[in-house]
């Protein structure tokens, strides 16, 4: 998300689902972003509130009840072999387990390994859909058809 600059666009699209009465609520894994705080940061700067950013536990035990989550740019932390492999560098990470979720809608800029030089298994599951390119460009198509 920073990198793209996508957090205004973003915050256009929360709107807009809210107007519709749906419910939207964002997770931060606490090692996301360059410095701890800067997807924080970053949603502040786009006046998005605050009370809708929860805790990782909190959203994860709301996974199987949610029918679609976008997830921009996050590898490592999304990663469900942190869970399920325990020979992975990862094994035992938190993450968000997002392949709970009825739709993982998983934005990155291409297929890589990650940071912690692993494969990411949430991205061959049948529920994730990879739109790949700039994160900036695929929500504001979300915002487009949305309005």
């Amino acid at each position: 998300m920073a990198v793209a600059q996508a957090q205004h666009s973003l915050a256009e699209v929360v709107k807009l689902l809210a107007a519709q009465g749906k419910s939207v609520r964002f997770d931060i894994h606490p090692i996301a972003g360059r410095l701890l705080g800067h997807m924080n940061v970053l949603l502040a700067e786009a006046n998005m509130p605050y009370d809708i950013v929860l805790e990782m536990d909190e959203i994860n035990d709301d996974m199987p009840d949610t029918d679609a989550i976008l997830v921009i740019g996050a590898n490592d932390i999304v990663n469900p072999a942190a869970l399920e492999d325990p020979g992975r560098p990862i094994a035992g990470m938190p993450v968000i387990e997002v392949w709970e979720s009825g739709t993982a809608i998983e934005m990155k800029r291409g297929i890589t390994i990650s940071y912690a030089g692993v494969d990411n298994p949430l991205f061959y599951k049948d529920n994730t859909q990879m739109p790949l390119g700039d994160a900036k460009t695929n929500v504001d198509a979300i915002l487009q058809g949305l309005r």
